[in-house]
């Protein structure tokens, strides 16, 4: 019970702190000195634990050993046929240059979703000091200077990300195809991204019975509390039937009725890779 002089005026003692609550308060004049008014203040703080480290030390495997960057590229109709051709001729060139610490990872055009967009993903062996040095080394390299100036001239518009993977995922490996890829991405609610971790920490065995499972990033620079899983299925229908099946798990339900409310908005894109691409 709060003492008399700081009861909200019109309201009895039975009424508490009903009605206007704070807001009322703030709207009352006190008597009292500003130090009795400081503490009255305090009594409405809600406390918060400290976080003892950052998500992205919390959740994705050793920061210095792979650092991933997504590309969207958004590809001018009439010139789709063309960017597929001179990325075909360049990229594995650097794919397969030892000097510089990148590597593809896939490289795809999206079949269902936005229309005639390419996606590249790239990982760079060594975090943050890889992705720096291979910058450097490609302003002086003058073939692919050449490329992103023939490649500017096709595109209507582009945008990236830098990317950390959550420890529970598979490391993304090359595989045989033929498939298709599922590229689904999450915004979540700033904070929750522990959250959807742990979740997918203990859901993420329900969806590997097929293979099916690529890898899973979380974003670190660009749009921030992206999460991006890659899946991969050998045709729509395959994807239709797997999908069911994770029903039939016991738990997996769980993991959905949890993670659901963590999502601002989410967009599922179907991929076909390039020739290039490491996953076929």
């Amino acid at each position: 019970m709060l003492p008399r002089r700081y009861l909200i005026p019109g309201l009895s003692r039975s009424h508490g702190l009903r009605g206007e609550g704070m807001a009322g308060l703030t709207r009352c004049r006190y008597s009292s000195d500003s130090k009795e008014s400081s503490w009255l203040r305090s009594l409405f703080v809600r406390k918060v634990d400290p976080r003892k480290d950052a998500h992205s030390n919390l959740l994705s495997k050793k920061e210095t050993s792979s650092l991933y960057k997504i590309q969207f590229h958004n590809v001018k109709p009439e010139c789709l046929e063309s960017y597929n051709k001179l990325t075909e001729e360049v990229l594995p060139k650097l794919h397969q240059d030892p000097d510089y610490p990148c590597d593809l990872v896939g490289n795809w055009n999206t079949w269902y979703g936005e229309q005639d967009q390419a996606v590249h993903l790239w990982r760079f062996s060594g975090g943050y000091p890889a992705l720096m040095d291979s910058m450097n080394k490609l302003r002086n390299n003058k073939e692919y200077m050449a490329f992103r100036e023939e490649r500017s001239r096709m595109l209507l518009s582009r945008r990236n990300q830098l990317l950390l993977e959550f420890s529970f995922w598979n490391e993304p490996a090359p595989r045989e195809g033929p498939n298709i890829y599922e590229l689904r991405t999450y915004r979540l609610k700033p904070g929750t991204m522990i959250e959807w971790g742990n979740n997918w920490a203990r859901a993420i065995k329900y969806r590997q019975e097929n293979q099916e499972a690529v890898g899973g990033f979380f974003s670190q620079i660009g749009e921030l509390y992206v999460v991006h899983h890659l899946w991969a299925y050998r045709d729509l229908q395959a994807r239709e039937e797997t999908r069911k099946s994770a029903w039939s798990k016991r738990g997996w339900d769980e993991n959905v009725y949890y993670t659901v409310p963590l999502v601002r908005d989410m967009e599922s894109r179907i991929m076909i890779p390039l020739k290039i691409s490491p996953l076929q």
